[in-house]
């Protein structure tokens, strides 16, 4: 009887099993935010690469002005001061602050371009092949970590100078002068575009090695940043800055493949049929970029439970920054803006790809300097084209922000007679009034006074983590002022290398 009760005993257990029920209606929230998760990487691809679109194009734009309006405004700042004397003396300044800045930047352009004629882009492709895959492979590891310290100074040193150069002359002298702030400006863009030329000739090597070892390591190298991203704690304001890190770096991914093609075009005498055996591996690499994106992107999002809908934040703060630009009162240029913003830096990459553009390609003859006012026109076309579509759709992007508004917040100055403690309980009931900090709210406009130091609510949001402000002492006015420092010095440092260093 006893074998016979186990025996029943069993098959209740395997009935019970085969026919047992349960209801997922229980935990209904749970698996409802289980969906979601699932839904919000399936929409990632589409709104990352949707930033990532608008992004790039902002990068082109700021890129080709350097070869465009940037010498047309250069020859117009001139001309201003050679008929000066013609009109009389009755400005104080002889050029405008953005013709200074101007004509700093051309400058700077033509005297690295002929410094670049110094290093041979021959001996340093031999120097390099030479080398073995392993050494390669750090030696580009530590040119990526170099170029992103390069970025992160050099924008401050280029500030430097245009500050330098047009600050007003009635104030107390702070600096060191012109000279040596235009000095370690050339220093720090002939430097950096040597960088850049390294890591195309390093580029260049993979892509021409017989077994394409090192191209293969070089492409999973973009794998074990996912490793080192995906597992950390992230914020809306530290995904805003790897984002556009993001960009900047596929930019310049995409401008390298471009100097890689064109000097091995250019040693197989601009012969077609190269351009299909490259075809294979620069799609390789680009594929394989966006598939890293992608995927970081994807993890980060899900581990830290942020909503796809933030990359539209993302856009509409980039497009407030090109819309507040083009304003009259604008205190600064959109291409320095995109510096800021992303980190990336158009002077370095232009005298670069000019030195390859005009020792790759030989112009002989009329008709090849008919050839080259064509093609220059049909930059600025672009430039004008690419201009105008960005600016239309950024105004599409603020206006379905809500951010009109803020294009027209009061100006905040400093008065000499009014402490600047004053000033900043007034900024703040500007803020109280403006409502909660959001990504996509910018700095407005003020003057430079060194006893007004204020954080607009975006330097807020991409600097420091929500309730930072709740643990601050009231009744500490020195606590506060340091705090409101390390913000200013925050946006500026780490905004511009596109990653936050906690």
């Amino acid at each position: 009887m006893s074998h016979l009760g186990l025996y029943l005993s069993l098959l209740r257990f395997i009935s019970a099993e085969l026919t047992r029920g349960y209801f997922l209606e229980h935990n209904e929230a749970k698996y409802t935010e289980r969906r979601e998760r699932v839904y919000t990487c399936m929409r990632i691809p589409k709104e990352l690469e949707k930033l990532m679109f608008f992004g790039i194009f902002l990068c082109l734009d700021a890129f080709l002005y350097v070869f465009t309006l940037l010498p047309l405004r250069v020859f117009l700042a001139m001309f201003r001061f050679i008929t000066l004397p013609c009109y009389g003396l009755s400005d104080r300044r002889l050029l405008q602050p953005a013709q200074v800045c101007d004509v700093l930047k051309g400058v700077i352009l033509v005297i690295c371009y002929f410094m670049m004629h110094y290093v041979d882009y021959s001996m340093m492709y031999h120097l390099i092949r030479g080398q073995s895959v392993i050494k390669l492979y750090i030696i580009y590891n530590m040119l990526e970590v170099a170029d992103r310290l390069f970025s992160s100074f050099g924008q401050d040193i280029l500030d430097a100078l245009y500050w330098t150069a047009t600050e007003p002359k009635e104030r107390k002298r702070a600096h060191i002068g012109v000279i040596p702030h235009f000095f370690m400006a050339v220093l720090y863009v002939f430097l950096h575009a040597i960088l850049i030329m390294v890591q195309a000739t390093t580029l260049n090597v993979a892509f021409n090695s017989h077994n394409k070892s090192l191209l293969t390591i070089m492409m999973s190298n973009n794998f074990v940043e996912i490793k080192g991203s995906v597992f950390k704690k992230f914020e809306k304001n530290n995904l805003f800055q790897m984002s556009n890190s993001d960009i900047k770096e596929r930019f310049t991914n995409y401008v390298l493949l471009l100097i890689v093609c064109l000097r091995n075009m250019e040693q197989f005498s601009w012969n077609p049929d190269h351009l299909w055996v490259l075809f294979p591996d620069v799609c390789m690499v680009v594929a394989s970029e966006i598939a890293v994106d992608i995927v970081k992107h994807a993890f980060i999002t899900k581990f830290n439970d942020i909503t796809a809908d933030v990359y539209s934040e993302y856009r509409a703060s980039l497009a407030f920054d090109l819309v507040s630009s083009r304003q009259k009162n604008a205190y600064t240029d959109y291409s320095d803006s995109v510096s800021r913003r992303m980190g990336f830096i158009p002077l370095p990459l232009a005298v670069l790809l000019i030195r390859v553009v005009t020792s790759s390609i030989k112009v002989q003859g009329v008709l090849a300097y008919v050839c080259v006012v064509l093609f220059y026109c049909g930059l600025i076309s672009l430039k004008v084209l690419n201009s105008i579509v960005l600016l239309g759709k950024s105004c599409q992007y603020v206006k379905e922000a809500k951010m009109e508004e803020k294009l027209f917040n009061p100006v905040l100055t400093a008065t000499p007679g009014k402490p600047a403690g004053k000033q900043q309980s007034t900024f703040k009931s500007t803020q109280g009034e403006n409502g909660s900090t959001s990504v996509t709210s910018q700095p407005v406009q003020q003057e430079n006074s060194p006893s007004l130091l204020v954080t607009s609510n975006s330097d807020q949001f991409l600097t420091t983590p929500d309730g930072e402000e709740k643990d601050i002492s009231q009744d500490s006015s020195e606590l506060k002022h340091r705090s409101a420092k390390k913000d200013l010095l925050e946006i500026d440092r780490f905004t511009i290398c596109g990653n936050r260093i906690d």
